[in-house]
């Protein structure tokens, strides 16, 4: 019961890593709002922990849209009375070399990772200001955006940037209580993977999507991609009092991949 009495929101929660630490936030005692821009994913999720006997809502949140953010933390503090956890993991990704790439594909990917990294901060850091008992902000990003990979240069620089605002912000709010830090996959079995071109000409070249899972687990130095549990036990461990010291850092949960 790390969390027990605290109020927490996770964004892009419908699936993935984002899903698994909704989860795992109610089972450790958490009040959680599971938010994701699909909101019937996110409706499943928060009706899976109300049937655990946890207490979730859920609601459709585009991570782009500033009057989004303030809704929503505006009816959290309203009805639970204050925020104290943020989980800013909602991302997409765009594989395209940069000669390929339009402006609009990599104004996409930095408006939800980076300007969402950046509004739901925003509006979580004046809520726990205004709630005077600290908070914690978890951001995920990316060994992306420590290691450059060949065609994912708008994916990488903006994962790149949120690590930098999450150090930033981290000093700004260190005297407050208000603690901001970053976690940082390498590769995560999740649907996004899925969802990309290359994935797809792997499960052609290599007779499925197995065989496609198998191929990219290859390129880790464990044999195999991390499970979005494993992520959520570390993102846990940042959002809970345990992490009471730790502040502007990135928690790197890769299996060796930037060693």
């Amino acid at each position: 019961m790390r969390l027990e009495g605290k109020t927490t929101l996770v964004t892009g929660a419908a699936s993935g890593i984002g899903r698994a630490t909704a989860m795992r936030f109610s089972r450790e005692g958490a009040r959680v709002a599971v938010t994701d821009l699909d909101g019937s994913g996110a409706g499943e999720v928060a009706s899976r922990i109300a049937d655990e006997g946890g207490d979730a809502r859920a609601c459709v949140l585009d991570v782009r849209l500033e009057e989004h953010w303030e809704r929503e933390i505006g009816s959290i503090v309203e009805s639970w009375g204050a925020l104290d956890v943020l989980v800013a993991n909602a991302g997409v990704s765009h594989a395209s070399p940069v000669a390929d790439m339009t402006l609009d594909e990599w104004r996409d990917v930095h408006a939800v990772n980076l300007d969402g990294a950046f509004l739901g901060t925003k509006h979580a850091v004046r809520a726990m200001r205004e709630a005077g008992r600290g908070g914690s902000i978890v951001i995920v990003f990316s060994a992306s955006g420590l290691k450059a990979s060949a065609g994912a240069s708008a994916y990488g620089s903006s994962k790149a940037a949120v690590l930098m605002f999450a150090k930033t912000v981290a000093l700004e709010c260190a005297s407050e209580g208000i603690r901001v830090n970053a976690v940082h996959p390498a590769g995560v079995r999740t649907p996004m993977w899925e969802t990309m071109g290359f994935f797809r000409d792997l499960a052609r070249e290599h007779g499925g999507t197995d065989g496609a899972w198998e191929a990219l687990e290859r390129s880790s130095p464990m044999g195999r991609f991390a499970t979005p549990d494993e992520i959520a036990a570390a993102i846990l461990f940042l959002a809970s009092d345990e992490a009471s010291y730790v502040t502007g850092t990135a928690l790197v949960i890769d299996g060796g991949y930037t060693a």
